[in-house]
């Protein structure tokens, strides 16, 4: 997939009159053959993209697929790539954008292509059950404290649009889905591993088994595009990276292991 990028914002002037029409170059096709295919639309004031590719859905071309669900960024389900960015097609607004030059709409690159702007995620959810579940000790009778509650509030605001996944280079580029987990599931595990009634050890998980965390060489891509502003690198990523180096390659992890075999 190739297409001509805005890569240009609106140049500063006086209010633009609306409707503004927009030239959109969506991909239309699977993950054998497609071509993009040129619409214009007419964009009223606070409209998105998605917006934009629902107007061409009903008024130029009912057979366009596309996945979304609530339209205000919180179901995850618009994941796409606007001008080679993973975003949300629901608050990507076009006012961000030049209207002389045509934006290009793909599917997730990382992903197959089902249909037009439509991936297969399914994999990601193969993924999750390879993870160890919370895991509580029954008889323990922690009084919480608010910081504990808030040390895992920020990896359950995740919303599982796969934008990270999609934006990480070990799966984008690399396709290692057979040995590394992804940032998602970074997230996921950090959600575990920092809950304070948590007792399950997920190092092995981490290091030789579908996570390949040691695969991640911190690029922050993940946190860039997070439409929650999760701190994905840093507060999920490199912690458990550092717990990876403990349990492995410190001599008191090596007989805390010796210990539990």
């Amino acid at each position: 997939m190739s297409a001509e990028i805005n890569t240009s914002s609106p140049p500063s002037s006086a209010p633009p009159t609306y409707p503004i029409n927009y030239t959109f170059k969506i991909f239309r096709g699977n993950d054998k053959t497609g071509e993009f295919v040129d619409y214009e639309v007419p964009i009223d004031e606070g409209m998105v993209v998605l917006d934009a590719i629902l107007s061409i859905q009903e008024n130029q071309d009912t057979e366009l697929a596309v996945r979304w669900n609530c339209k205000s960024g919180r179901c995850g389900s618009c994941g796409m790539e606007v001008n080679g960015m993973p975003k949300l097609a629901c608050m990507t607004r076009l006012s961000d954008f030049d209207p002389k030059i045509p934006i290009t709409v793909t599917p997730m690159k990382t992903f197959p292509i089902l249909k037009d702007l439509v991936s297969d995620v399914s994999w990601n959810y193969e993924v999750n059950k390879t993870i160890q579940p919370f895991s509580p000790d029954e008889d323990s009778d922690f009084i919480y404290q608010q910081e504990d509650i808030e040390r895992s509030r920020e990896f359950r605001k995740c919303i599982e649009c796969f934008l990270c996944q999609d934006v990480c280079h070990v799966l984008r580029e690399h396709d290692k889905k057979d040995s590394f987990g992804g940032p998602r599931f970074f997230v996921r595990s950090a959600a575990l591993h920092f809950h304070p009634e948590d007792t399950a050890d997920r190092s092995e998980w981490l290091k030789e088994g579908q996570g390949g965390i040691g695969h991640c060489n911190i690029t922050r891509c993940c946190t860039d595009v997070c439409p929650e502003h999760i701190s994905i690198t840093d507060n999920a990523i490199i912690p458990q990276k550092e717990y990876v180096v403990d349990n492995y390659y410190s001599i008191l992890g090596w007989i805390k292991k010796q210990f539990n075999k």
